[in-house]
């Protein structure tokens, strides 16, 4: 199977359903493999690393879009993408990324650690109570989506009772990150933008007649100080992503890695008995069945990787979810090993676009993980999950599973049972 044939089986729906074979029949063209004149699929590990660096590559602007996706401003998904951080070059990108920045250091996101382990346990509470008879429970519905969802809603200032809305209006607009698109989901992504912005007109006003301590509240007093600084189509497509980005991937890694460790029950039970183990783990979840599975990157100077030259123009297709499992970079990488040295996924990219919000999606997955293992030990699949249709985004659509018994409390506060186990 030649590269092309390869990349149009990828974009099928069984590719995007298990993609990992043909991650393998591009990867025998080596790691850069020629896919069309000036189209090329990156399945190497430090070859995709070096790429997402390299200043010579950007994400697609408004004048490739021109040439590339004409009429692309009639579309609202696509202009609303357009106009954020995750589709901008500098100094457009650097611009905005700096005014977001200042909520997502380290000493911001370790100040979340306990509304993200609050969260989670009242999670937990209602997963047992709805499962307490034996009964299947929806792990993606009542755990993956409302943790990150409650946590990023926090941090921009959404009220808790519009978080349910998100899920539907996330998932319609994301179909526009896709690779290939049809006009119908386009419509739907289209739909999704349209709600989500206009949910953020009015936020945008609220906060305007009366400030909060929160994200929104910063970026509109930015915004109204400065317009050059950050415009009002900037800001309500600014406000959209990170709100999306801020949960989709999360609830992804949630759901992907959950499925992962219950077909690893001594992995699981390690992790059980040994929660400060949940950093490396979730590293290797990250690495072994990525949520983010794809990045495109366009080349604005003749370049040369994998031994090809590439010239200016060249659009690539960072294969991620493959290029974490190069094995030239992990040795036996379809195995899920979390004690494999040197973990570090390219999940949340690399250089100047890497993911604003990676170390708050880390932290949600190290607590979610561990909470769950110790007050749920009897946590198990309950059928088959069910695949959403996607490349970029690689997720469940629902995930049934049976809680089992919550075991009983001893008196230092630890289950019975938990001790660590080996993997």
């Amino acid at each position: 199977m030649d590269a092309a044939d390869a990349l149009a089986l990828l974009m099928s729906p069984q590719g995007r359903i298990d993609p990992y074979p043909t991650y393998e029949r591009l990867r025998a063209h080596g790691p850069v493999a020629q896919a069309g004149p000036v189209f090329y699929a990156v399945t190497g590990y430090a070859e995709a690393d070096e790429i997402l660096r390299d200043p010579r590559f950007g994400v697609m602007d408004d004048d490739l879009r021109d040439q590339f996706l004409p009429g692309w401003r009639d579309s609202p998904a696509v202009l609303s993408i357009s106009r954020s951080m995750l589709r901008t070059n500098p100094p457009d990108h650097s611009r905005m990324r700096r005014l977001a920045a200042g909520a997502f250091t380290p000493r911001r996101i370790a100040g979340l650690r306990d509304v993200a382990v609050a969260q989670a346990d009242e999670l937990i509470d209602r997963m047992r109570d709805r499962g307490r008879a034996g009964e299947p429970v929806d792990f993606m519905a009542d755990f993956a989506y409302p943790l990150p969802v409650g946590v990023i809603c926090a941090l921009l200032g959404v009220p808790a009772a519009d978080r349910p809305l998100f899920r539907r209006w996330a998932s319609d607009l994301t179909g526009v990150l896709e690779p290939e698109i049809t006009s119908e989901e386009l419509a739907v992504a289209d739909r999704g933008a349209v709600e989500l912005r206009d949910y953020f007109v009015e936020l945008v006003e609220a906060r305007r007649r009366a400030p909060a301590d929160d994200l929104t509240t910063a970026l509109v007093q930015v915004h109204d100080a400065d317009g050059e600084r950050l415009s009002g189509d900037e800001l309500l497509a600014n406000l959209v992503v990170l709100l999306v980005a801020g949960f989709e991937t999360t609830t992804n890694l949630l759901g992907n890695g959950l499925v992962v460790l219950l077909e690893h029950p001594r992995a699981a039970a390690a992790l059980r008995g040994h929660p400060e183990f949940a950093p490396d783990y979730v590293d290797e979840l990250l690495r072994y069945d990525s949520p983010v599975q794809l990045t495109s990157r366009m080349s604005t100077a003749p370049t040369r990787y994998g031994g090809l030259d590439l010239p200016a123009g060249s659009w690539l297709i960072l294969m991620l979810g493959a290029a974490n499992r190069d094995p030239r970079r992990y040795p036996e990488p379809h195995r899920f090993d979390p004690w494999r040295p040197q973990i570090h996924p390219l999940s949340f990219g690399a250089g100047p676009h890497y993911c604003l919000g990676a170390g708050l999606a880390r932290l949600e997955a190290q607590v979610a993980f561990p909470q769950l293992l110790r007050r749920l030990p009897g946590l198990a699949l309950a059928g088959e999950p069910e695949r959403r249709v996607r490349l970029t985004l690689r997720g469940y659509a629902t995930l049934p599973v049976t809680v089992g018994e919550e075991p009983p409390v001893t008196d230092r506060g630890t289950p019975a049972g938990a001790a660590p186990g080996t993997p």
